[in-house]
């Protein structure tokens, strides 16, 4: 699986939908794609538009299996989730993550527990750092 699709176009809110549906359970065909998704109340018809769109962003790969298709994701979801978070990080505070976790704190959006992970793995990045 490659990290980014190579258009190198974004994936949208309801295409990510999807994508969490075949990162959790694939292959799947369009209709197990939208039985997944069916909270979103979306018809057949709109999950196959979604599917041909992330097929075009080739973010989703196609195996015909008969008459159908099985869709599989073409990107790590580990590689969405670091491309998106750098964006995110980037747009919004300037590429400072430390901005980030000051805004976060600031709006007490960090729980307790939120904070002893977040020591511990800076611990562990300390630990891996200084072994290097």
């Amino acid at each position: 699986m490659s990290g980014e699709p190579d258009t190198g176009e974004r994936i949208s809110e309801a295409e990510h939908a999807v994508m969490t549906a075949l990162w959790d359970r694939a292959p799947l065909t369009a209709s197990e794609v939208a039985e997944a998704v069916e909270d979103r109340e979306w018809s057949l018809a709109t999950v196959k538009t979604l599917l041909s769109r992330l097929v075009a962003k080739q973010a989703v790969t196609t195996e015909p299996q008969g008459k159908r298709f099985l869709y599989s994701p073409a990107l790590a979801r580990e590689a969405y989730l670091g491309g998106e978070s750098r964006r995110m990080v980037d747009r919004l505070f300037g590429g400072s993550a430390a901005g980030l976790f000051a805004h976060l704190a600031e709006s007490e959006a960090l729980s307790a527990a939120d904070l002893d992970q977040i020591e511990a793995l800076l611990k562990e990045i300390r630990k891996e750092d200084s072994g290097k």
